[in-house]
């Protein structure tokens, strides 16, 4: 039989609380993506290389980010590096895990979008008197950015859901992190966590709209 009341005051009276923790959630995707990025321009000019030690490092990082759980690699952020004497804050842990996992999967969309930029731009800017920096930055660069603007918001959205995993080493003031401490307290399991959920739900879709605007505003052209 089912006689569960619900209790929607209790979970909105923490409302407040779990906007904050959608504040902490969203600073921590976007310093994430951050990093992921610039990692990522790194490691796909790096598989581009000839050079067998660069491009050997470059293919590790994204096999193993692409194939090993995002969990994991936090795990190993913050209980495996203590083993060696370093010790890091849960949230620091999860921003390094997530920008890990971010970086390989970004380094691929990144490969694919420097092979849809015709060898025959780079050419041409390099007889104009380019160096390889000044061809990546003004000619190479800007081009992919169109090609991979998509997969960057996907990913930014991915991020955010990603750091739901920080309450597992301990986090507590993001989302989930809120919305368990007061599970923790008052059992409302339902309730809270289906707010949470919600906000969730709505920080991806305002990344979402957001993307669609700018990429009318940068690529109209």
């Amino acid at each position: 039989m089912f006689d569960y009341t619900f209790q929607w005051g209790a979970a909105l009276k923490a409302l407040p609380d779990l906007l904050n923790g959608a504040v902490v959630t969203f600073n921590t995707a976007a310093l994430s993506m951050i990093f992921g990025v610039l990692i990522a321009l790194i490691l796909a000019v790096m598989r581009e290389t000839r050079n067998p030690l660069l491009n050997g490092i470059a293919n590790t990082w994204v096999s193993i980010a692409r194939n090993t759980p995002a969990l994991f690699q936090i795990y190993l952020m913050y209980f495996g590096v203590g083993a060696f004497g370093f010790h890091v804050s849960s949230w620091a842990a999860l921003v390094i895990g997530i920008s890990f996992n971010n970086a390989g999967y970004l380094a691929e969309n990144f490969r694919g979008g420097l092979k849809a930029v015709p060898e025959t731009q780079r050419f041409a800017a390099r007889s104009l008197g380019m160096t390889a920096y000044q061809t990546y930055r003004l000619i190479v660069v800007p081009q992919m950015l169109r090609v991979v603007f998509y997969p960057i918001t996907n990913q930014m959205v991915w991020a955010v859901l990603m750091t739901s995993l920080g309450v597992i080493v301990g986090l507590n003031n993001d989302i989930t992190g809120v919305a368990q401490e007061y599970n923790v307290r008052t059992y409302r399991t339902f309730e809270f966590f289906a707010l949470a959920a919600v906000l969730y739900y709505v920080t991806a879709k305002l990344i979402v709209i957001v993307a669609r605007l700018l990429s009318w505003r940068l690529f109209r052209y």
